[in-house]
This record gives structure tokens, C-alpha cells and sequence, in this order.
């Protein structure tokens, strides 16, 4: 799945990205780190991996999109 970087924290590794209808999902250290990023920039693209859905859904990896 695709998404948009909107915040990211580089001391606790954490953001949040934007879903492409405009839902924010918050993303933590450990999905961070899976993607192997060293950092990440607002209005970046970004390919995540999520599990569960609605209110339970959590991202477990971010990483570039790339073409």
C-alpha cells in the first residue's frame, strides 16, 4: 500500500503517514526500523505494510517508494 510521510520524530523514529483518502496512520519505531530508513521527510512517498483494519490498524513496515 502507498502512502504519504507526514510527521517522523528522528530521535523516537516515529511518525505518521497519510493514507491516500487523507486518513492519518501513526507508525512506530519497529515499522521504522523494518524498512531500513535512516530518516524520512514530510510529502515523501512511502510504501507501508499494514495488518488488522479500521480502528485496529497498525503499519509494520515503511519504507521508499520507488519506481
Amino acid at each position: 500500500m502507498q502512502a504519504t510521510s507526514y510527521t517522523y520524530d528522528p530521535e523516537t523514529r516515529s511518525g505518521s503517514v497519510l493514507l491516500d483518502d487523507g486518513t492519518p496512520v501513526e507508525f512506530d519505531a519497529a515499522a521504522f526500523d523494518a524498512g531500513g530508513l535512516r530518516l524520512l521527510r514530510p510529502g515523501q512517498r512511502v510504501r507501508i505494510e499494514t495488518e488488522g483494519a479500521g480502528g485496529s490498524l497498525r503499519i509494520t513496515l515503511v519504507t521508499l517508494q520507488t519506481l
